[in-house]
């Protein structure tokens, strides 16, 4: 195993991940819609916020741990559903299952994963994790990746609503990148930089869209894939498919994409276990406000309604602290989890999750707190948030 005791911070696997992930796989992580001003808003608005530091307070037997939809979490973050993460790092996905499987935090598995749902299950004991699902107009599809999941272990199902279209993601045009990939000469030439990468692909034969390929109708190769996701995303996705698909699964229902009020209220009202604020990093509407400036409105309005959660932005645990503060029962990470995906696999995940808990450890203690439950906005300086 590497030594990466001298890695601090998450923006130190980002470069790393950098160097060593393909650019196109890169891009696809790490950008936005559009002008990108949504996706660096998530970040950037973190910042503005600010802790209130105490003194001489007893901070003797902290305590992070915590439950989201009743689930035990040794912190409030669970790793967020990620396309592509299998192109990230060769089985990246499995991967990222056991080092959450091992961290005691939950792990979902997205709908456009390299890694199936049955991987999940069989690399890691099957143990419990939650996953994402993509509304697609083949119905018989999703009844039977509902019943997979219901297979596989799945205790959670996550229901992503703002994906109908998809958003303007001009660098994975600018890279050529389709669903699935198909490197153009200058990509090829990127991948011959990557040796450690490229080695990890060969020596795997995940390499598609495991939960897709062999089990959708009329999907016999790489080429008829491509065409079927491109159709398959449902514009006339509505509140009525959320009642269908909760009645389908029958277990804990996760709402992801939720961003306004109106929806929010609606989001409670449909009996859903959990909604989650997000924007989609960034990725969908560019314009619209960051996840952490749209939080508190909807907390207001439903958290005594419904757990609410979100994501977009949190590199670290000081960002998990403002957002527990600002009434975000849980969190989640996709980005901060691919970059240490791509710099160092299962090991670069594991370090991810420890950079966050130590730094949401010691900025809980220093707000004056020793149990994450007893966090509120009176560890925020007013005026800030």
């Amino acid at each position: 195993m590497p030594d990466l005791s001298r890695i601090t911070n998450i923006e130190d696997l980002r470069v790393i991940a950098k160097r060593r992930v393909p650019k196109m796989f890169y891009d696809y992580a790490d950008s936005g819609a559009w002008t990108e001003g949504t996706y660096r808003a998530n970040e950037s608005d973190f910042q503005k916020i600010k802790l209130r530091q105490r003194v001489a307070v007893n901070m003797e037997g902290r305590s992070l741990r915590t439950t989201m939809i009743g689930q035990e979490t040794a912190m409030p973050v669970a790793i967020a559903p990620t396309g592509l993460t299998g192109m990230q790092h060769a089985d990246g996905e499995i991967l990222g299952a056991r080092a959450a499987k091992a961290f005691g935090i939950p792990f979902t598995l997205s709908t456009m994963s390299i890694c199936s749902l049955e991987d999940i299950a069989e690399n890691t004991g099957r143990h419990p994790f939650w996953f994402q699902l993509y509304v697609m107009k083949d119905r018989d599809f999703i009844e039977r990746l509902i019943e997979r999941a219901k297979a596989a272990n799945v205790t959670a199902l996550q229901l992503t609503l703002d994906l109908q279209i998809l958003g303007q993601r001009h660098k994975d045009i600018k890279n050529g990148l389709t669903a699935p990939p198909k490197p153009t000469l200058k990509n090829l030439i990127n991948l011959a930089t990557k040796p450690r990468w490229c080695m990890g692909m060969l020596g795997t034969k995940r390499r598609t869209f495991g939960n897709i390929a062999g089990h959708a109708k009329g999907v016999k190769d790489l080429s008829s894939l491509s065409s079927w996701t491109a159709e398959q995303f449902d514009p006339a996705l509505s509140w009525s498919d959320v009642e269908w698909i909760k009645k389908l699964w029958g277990g804990k229902l996760i709402l992801k994409g939720v961003m306004d009020v109106e929806d929010a209220r609606l989001a409670a009202a449909s009996g859903a276990d959990a909604l989650i604020v997000s924007n989609h990093g960034g990725r969908q509407l560019d314009g619209a406000p960051s996840s952490i400036a749209a939080l508190p409105a909807i907390v207001d309005a439903v958290g005594t309604e419904i757990e609410v959660w979100m994501d977009g932005g949190i590199r670290s645990g000081q960002d998990v602290l403002k957002a527990r503060a600002l009434g975000a029962r849980g969190t989640l990470i996709g980005r901060s989890f691919l970059y240490g995906l791509g710099a160092f696999g299962q090991e670069g995940v594991t370090r991810a999750l420890q950079i966050i808990q130590k730094e949401l450890d010691i900025t809980m203690a220093f707000c004056g707190r020793t149990n994450i439950d007893d966090v509120d906005s009176s560890i925020l300086l007013p005026g800030t948030f």
